[in-house]
């Protein structure tokens, strides 16, 4: 993907994909049955569906390849069986195999099955080819899901509600998806116009089948997608989701100065979580005091001898869900500097051909990082992000974003405008202008790049040598135990007199065994130290 960058102020960026030669591809399209009754698991015990099933759901057939060789068909039969219901839409996947004892399948963590067989439907709501809905289950019912943004990949942030069931047979393996209306966002209309695309994945052959027919000679994927009709009458309601809870916290945290461990004071904490859906297509979420106590530990990062920030992924479900409505090009807003908010409020959607992103948040953290005798002791931080996005001709648009941090008469401001535009088949090309102002907590400002200022104290920067080593190991002893490992080391050793100046060295083991797909224990085991040489390092 070549790029081209402005320094300053814009960035303009142009990206090609595919061939020249590329064909037009035929897509086709599926009449959505409406079921007199759910189908089960069960139904197709023996690889095909009961008779009176058969004669109500809608079977597709005729995979094709995208890779290994494009075009190419699949190397195992596949059929998939659709239908819906008022409130759900159903697919069934029965997938045959010639070798049944290879394929994979393994009690995995949610979202962690794209290493083994697994099958997904895809779902264009809005059909307008920019983003599609993801559900996707392995052999055993394990989920995985997420959202496809067209132009940036698959956005894995996207966890919501639907059920699946997965079992091996001696001639393949059989999956049912349930999809509940409640867990998408369509157009209030009688009668809907999706796209929709079909996959199955065989890892052993690193085999990747569609259907319809997606190709590697046409750019973008939403545009290659078949056309559903057939729903009618189903809405995701006005609904209203309220989630509450309450922590109970003791901890006792080693003190060097007292020369042992201090006792901290049992603190009680509670807070509340609410989702309210306005006309089938805006979301309204709000939170006052967060729980983000389930959220994993970050993976580790080496941080001695760094002359810049750390990036460390956004976890939180907050900050999670639909991130995609905040995305441009270039990253503008990075959620994590919002450390430990109290109130919070987050407006997506997309209305007509215009998404829509908002959100508030306060952030604690500044007043608590200072001793209590400071003047800033107490005080908050607060953010404000708006992203609109106007869908133009076919995978084209054109957006905006403003993001805000106001703090005790300091501020970040951050404007933008962007554009992506689908020249022919093959052919993207795309924009982003970008401009900012700050304002210091000392009464200086900026705008666009500083001017270089006086060295800091301290010692110059020099070379040296360094030594980087980053290991690991996964290991998988039966189907329901992953063990992940790794070893991170650095060390940074003086060129001409050999000494060593620091030594890294970080050891994580990550325990997961999952019971059932629903139920799973964790552990993970982390040591970290840091070996300086006072003589030839400083350290704050």
């Amino acid at each position: 993907m070549p790029r081209a960058c402005l320094a300053g102020l814009a960035v303009l960026a142009l990206t090609c994909a595919a061939r020249a030669d590329s064909p037009v591809v035929s897509v086709s399209t599926l009449h959505m049955p409406r079921l007199t009754r759910p189908p089960t698991l069960e139904d197709f015990a023996e690889m095909r569906p009961t008779p009176d099933l058969a004669t109500q759901m809608l079977r597709v057939t005729g995979f094709v390849q995208r890779f290994p060789v494009d075009r190419a068909p699949v190397s195992q039969p596949t059929e998939v069986y659709l239908g819906y219901d008022q409130r759900h839409l159903y697919a069934v996947f029965v997938c045959f195999d010639r070798e049944p004892q290879k394929i994979r399948a393994r009690m995995s963590a949610r979202n962690e099955i794209f290493s083994d067989d697994f099958v997904t439907i895809q779902l264009d709501t809005f059909r307008d080819q920019r983003r599609a809905y993801v559900f996707g289950s392995n052999p055993l019912g394990i989920q995985g899901d997420a959202i496809w943004v067209e132009g940036v990949g698959f956005d894995q942030s996207f966890d919501t509600v639907f059920d699946t069931r997965g079992t091996l047979t001696e001639q393949g393996y059989i999956v049912w998806i349930r999809v509940p209306f409640k867990s998408l966002r369509f157009p209030a209309t009688p009668r809907q116009t999706w796209g929709i695309l079909l996959t199955r994945d065989i890892p052993r052959g690193s085999e990747e089948s569609f259907w319809p027919q997606y190709t590697l000679r046409i750019e973008g994927r939403l545009n290659q997608l078949a056309t559903l009709e057939g729903l009618e009458n189903v809405s995701p309601g006005r609904n209203i989701q309220l989630q509450p809870y309450g922590a109970f916290r003791s901890s006792r945290a080693l003190d060097p100065l007292a020369a042992g461990f201090v006792r901290e004071p049992a603190a009680v904490d509670g807070g509340l979580d609410a989702k309210f859906i306005f006309q089938d297509r805006l979301v309204l979420d709000t939170t006052i005091n967060p729980d983000f106590s389930q959220v994993e530990s970050d993976q580790p990062q080496v941080s001695a001898n760094q002359r810049f920030e750390l990036f460390f992924p956004e976890e939180r479900p907050f900050f999670l869900e639909n991130a995609s409505y905040f995305d441009t090009p270039i990253q503008l807003f990075f959620t994590r500097r919002i450390a430990d908010p109290q109130l919070g409020a987050r407006l997506t959607g997309k209305v007509g051909r215009t998404s829509i992103g908002a959100l508030v948040a306060d952030d604690q953290s500044p007043g608590r990082r200072v001793p209590a005798a400071d003047p800033l002791a107490g005080t908050r931080a607060y953010f404000a992000i708006l992203r609109v996005n106007r869908d133009l001709w076919a995978q084209s648009s054109l957006g905006m974003i403003y993001t805000d941090r106001e703090f005790h008469g300091s501020y970040n401001r951050v404007g933008g405008v962007d554009g992506r535009f689908k020249v022919n088949a093959n052919w993207v090309t795309g924009f982003q202008a970008v401009a900012s102002s700050t304002r210091r907590l000392d009464g200086s400002t900026l705008t666009g790049s500083p001017a270089p200022g006086p060295t800091s104290p301290g010692r110059l920067p020099r070379l040296e040598n360094l030594s980087v080593g980053d290991y690991g190991i996964t290991l998988r002893p039966t189907r329901h135990l992953l063990i992940d490992n790794g070893y991170l080391s650095t060390r940074l050793i003086q060129r001409h007199a050999g000494r060593s100046i620091f030594n890294n060295h970080i050891l994580r083991s990550r325990w997961n065994y999952q019971f059932t797909p629903r139920l799973s224990t964790r552990v993970i085991l982390q040591y970290e130290t840091l070996l300086a040489n006072p003589a030839v390092s400083t350290w704050h």
